[in-house]
């Protein structure tokens, strides 16, 4: 297998996640996302996925070379695949309680806050961090609410999750707009608990071979 994707990109991130904790290896191929307008828009990566984002995941089925985009699509394949450790779970309810969760992220707040739509807010004049501020405050409100009460030593339960894969990176992102993240003490705690273990760790953007960290 073979990960193309960047540092700091916070889907790229998830992926690194779900790869980890299902002890896979793989090849790793930057495609930095700001240097020379951006080495996702070339000619070259729009043959992966034509959108012209990361991550990509290449990966060989029935004998040819396969290229996987979007985060939670290569996520819920890799759990069909190589279905042990699970991050999903197998109570349907609970299934669904975890893919509700991931979606706050990956379907509200993220969207609201890449580069592309920062790039578009600054260009009609708007404060790119304070509208990032705000998606991110509005979603985290909303998954603090439906966690609180429910949460084990994860989102869902006491085993890390997809819900789980998909809050650290934007806790992450969170804290890089300078969001107050005091009124969430559910999901700090969660964060805690994942950070303690050796695939979240070994995901973090500052030990990626193509980090920049300042």
């Amino acid at each position: 297998m073979k990960l193309y994707g960047y540092w700091r990109s916070s889907a790229t991130w998830r992926v690194r996640i779900g790869l980890n904790l299902k002890g896979l290896a793989y090849d790793y191929q930057s495609v930095h996302l700001v240097k020379d307008g951006g080495e996702q828009k070339t000619d070259t990566h729009r043959a992966r996925n034509p959108l012209g984002q990361v991550p990509v995941l290449e990966v060989e089925a029935d004998g040819k070379r396969v290229h996987l985009s979007q985060s939670l699509a290569i996520l819920q394949w890799l759990d069909e695949v190589y279905p042990t450790p699970a991050i999903l779970p197998a109570d349907a309810i609970a299934r669904a309680r975890v893919r509700q969760l991931s979606e706050v992220v990956n379907a509200w707040i993220q969207p609201l806050q890449n580069l592309d739509t920062l790039a578009r807010v600054a260009a009609l004049g708007g404060d790119r961090n304070a509208w990032a501020r705000s998606a991110i405050h509005d979603g985290l409100t909303a998954l603090e609410a439906t966690v609180r009460d429910t949460a084990g030593t994860f989102l869902v339960g006491d085993s890390p999750t997809l819900a789980d894969i998909c809050l650290v990176p934007q806790l992450y992102n969170a804290r890089r707009y300078g969001a107050d993240l005091t009124p969430f003490p559910t999901l700090l705690r969660v964060e805690a608990a994942c950070n303690a273990l050796p695939a979240f760790q070994a995901a973090h953007p500052d030990v990626q071979p193509d980090a920049t960290p300042t």
